[in-house]
Order: structure tokens, then sequence, then C-alpha cells
């Protein structure tokens, strides 16, 4: 446990249970699922490995202003793939990452989900102040702990969307790198999809036929609501599926312990989201998301890869995520990172995100920002599966 002094401008946490309710009801953040105690809670409760902390931001009263999340990983560089492989392979050259230990990093930002879900900033206050403040209060809280100032490698603030940029690039005068990484594909619920068919109705024929025949691949496969009678049952399978899919991605901050999702359910009800899908009695997949506010957001999901082209089964769970969505009168649809191509096809457009990098020394922190610059996120194919106006006559 990191025990940190408070400063005139910020309060320093351990533990969720820490913050009393005093500070939550001032910030008024809990209309936000990932601002919510709970979740907070749920997140720190079933992941020992990471050392959790959050700071609050108060102003020249003591009133609340903001609120962010802070954690402490051990980062395998081992795990890094794709785009980032040159990026690790020329920092071990230069001696800017660790040969044979983990990076030790502090992160700003939700470690599992990919979004602005590490800050959050009270209405009516200087953002661009707010943020200068949070940088000077992360390096307090890592100076004021002899130990961890030793250990801590690198600091990353993470996901933040254009239109947030003007506010974080405040972070540069604090040493802070900028870099793009993969968006978060986003489809936005039209008010006259009214159910399912609608939504088919309203694509180009060619992406019409193509999610009507991943329903016909995918007819043999049994969905079922995972709740807290049948989770324990599920987990193990459902951890095995994930844990495939997790080894796929080209850059992952930690393992998702999936106990989390008993909690979330707990707490949540309806508004956690999580389905498995079963063929011939054999568990092949789930999917998981969040209801927060007036959009759906996608979590992870567990593949069984083998059967995934035959049953069409990642096709199907988009799907079924489009219906959630739709059926629940939700406006937006967050996908999330990755396969970016195939969630353009199902009507879904890139969110560009960014995240701000630093390391603790200056001369690696120097050579690192000409690596960040040429990061770019993998290009994909754009598909426009929905009908402009002119071909709205097209008959169906």
């Amino acid at each position: 446990m990191i025990c940190c002094t408070n400063t005139n401008t910020a309060l320093f946490f351990s533990s969720i249970d820490k913050i009393p309710s005093k500070i939550w009801k001032a910030l008024g953040c809990t209309k936000n699922s990932y601002f919510h105690p709970d979740f907070l809670k749920s997140l720190e409760k079933n992941h020992q490995k990471i050392t959790f902390s959050y700071i609050v931001l108060v102003d020249d009263k003591n009133q609340p202003i903001a609120f962010a999340s802070l954690k402490i990983i051990d980062f395998e560089l081992n795990s890094i793939k794709n785009d980032f492989k040159l990026l690790k392979d020329i920092g071990r050259k230069l001696h800017v990452f660790p040969d044979k230990k983990p990076l030790k990093l502090l992160i700003c930002g939700n470690t599992f989900i990919s979004g602005e879900h590490g800050v959050f900033i009270k209405e009516n206050q200087d953002k661009k102040a707010i943020i200068k403040e949070l940088a000077k209060s992360i390096n307090h809280f890592v100076n004021s702990d002899k130990k961890l100032k030793k250990q801590i490698d690198a600091f990353l603030l993470k996901d933040f969307a254009k239109e947030s940029l003007f506010i974080s690039d405040e972070l540069k005068n604090f040493g802070y790198h900028r870099f793009s990484v993969e968006p978060n594909m986003k489809l936005e619920i039209h008010e006259n999809w009214q159910n399912f068919d609608d939504y088919l109705a309203s694509m180009k024929t060619k992406f019409r036929v193509k999610a009507k025949k991943a329903f016909k691949q995918s007819v043999h496969i049994c969905i079922e609501e995972v709740t807290l009678i049948n989770i324990e049952e599920q987990l193990p399978k459902m951890t095995a599926l994930y844990e495939k899919v997790a080894s796929n991605a080209g850059f992952n901050l930690g393992n998702f312990n999936l106990k989390t999702y008993k909690d979330l359910k707990e707490k949540f009800g309806e508004n956690y989201i999580l389905k498995s899908y079963h063929l011939e009695g054999k568990l092949i997949g789930f999917i998981s998301g969040i209801i927060n506010q007036n959009s759906l957001d996608a979590h992870f999901v567990g593949i069984d890869y083998q059967l995934n082209r035959e049953h069409a089964i990642y096709q199907r769970m988009l799907y079924d995520y489009i219906e959630i969505a739709i059926n629940k009168n939700l406006k937006i649809l967050n996908f999330g990172r990755t396969a970016s191509e195939i969630k353009s096809s199902v009507g879904a457009v890139p969110q560009d995100l960014t995240m701000y990098f630093r390391h603790k020394k200056t001369i690696k922190n120097k050579i690192l920002k000409l690596f960040l610059q040429r990061i770019q996120p993998t290009p994909f194919q754009q598909k426009l599966p929905f009908k402009t106006v002119e071909t709205k006559h097209e008959k169906h």
C-alpha cells in the first residue's frame, strides 16, 4: 500500500473503500458507471497484482472538482506484438526499456476498457487547469514515496478522444508525448430502428445478405443469459476462451479476471450484459458489456476460434450487441478496439483515441519521443454498409 500525503489541491486514497461517500456525492460522477464506486471496487477486488490508487482534486474551498483512477502494473514487454514490436525492439537496444524485468508502469485510465474512463471533471470547471493539476499530483504521488519513486519506469495517461486533445495536450508541458492507438469503433443507433429488422432494412443488399448468412451459419448456436445462478459453473470455460482472444491482441495492459463479472452482475444487474454461446452443449463463446447512460459499451468477448468461421460466432456477436442496443433504446454502441474492419462492416465508424506517455528519465524520454511519433494505428478498409439517400429506393 502506498501512503501519500494530501496537498492543498489533491487528496490521495489507496482504495475505493477509503473514499468517503460525501466525496462521491459532491463529485456527482456516479451516473457514469465507470466512475461508480461499485464498478471501481469490482476491478480493485479481483485484480490483486495491480496497485490501485485514486486522486480527488479539490478547489480552494476544499470542494471535490475532479477524480482520477491510477493503476500501477508490471507491463510485460514480451506481450507486445504487431505495430508496437518495433518500438519494443528499438527501446531495448537503446536501453530505454528494461531488458529482463517488466516495465513498471503508472497508468491513469482504465487498463481493461478503451475510452475516456480515467479522469472525471465536474461541469463548469477549467479543464486545462485540472489536467495540469492532475499531472502535478501524479508527480507528487510518485515522488513522495521513496520506494515508488525508484520503481516507476514510465507514466501513461490513456484514451483521450479527438475533441479532448486541446485540453489533454497540456500534458506536453509535463514531458508527455502523445501517440495514436487503435480507434474505438462506434455505431450510432438510428432513431428509426425500432427493431433489428429495421437495422437490416437500412443496409445495402450486399451487407444485408452477409448478415442473413451469419444468422444462417449460427442457427444452431444456443444463446443464454449468464446469471448469478449459473455464472460459477461457466467461469472456468469462459476464462479459457477469453485467454485465447487476449493472446491474439497486439497490445494488452493486463489480463482481466473474469470473476469480476460476478461482482458487476451483482451490482449492476440487467445493466451488465453477459451472454454465453453454446453449440451441442459446449460453451463456444460469450459477450459482455455495460449499459452506461445512453450507450452500450462492449467489453470482453470469448471465442472458440476453431468453430468461428463455420458458425460465424464473432459476426453473430456483433449483431447481438446491435440488437440489444436497439431493444434498450440506446443511442450509441461502443464496440471498443480491435477487429476494426469487421466492425465497420456492421456500421461502426472509428473514433480516434490518443495516449500520452512519459519515461521517468529525461534522456530516455527524448529518445522515446522519436519512436512514439511513428506509431500509427493499423490501417483498415472502412466499409459503408448503409444505404445513402440516393439508394433508399433500392428494393429489398
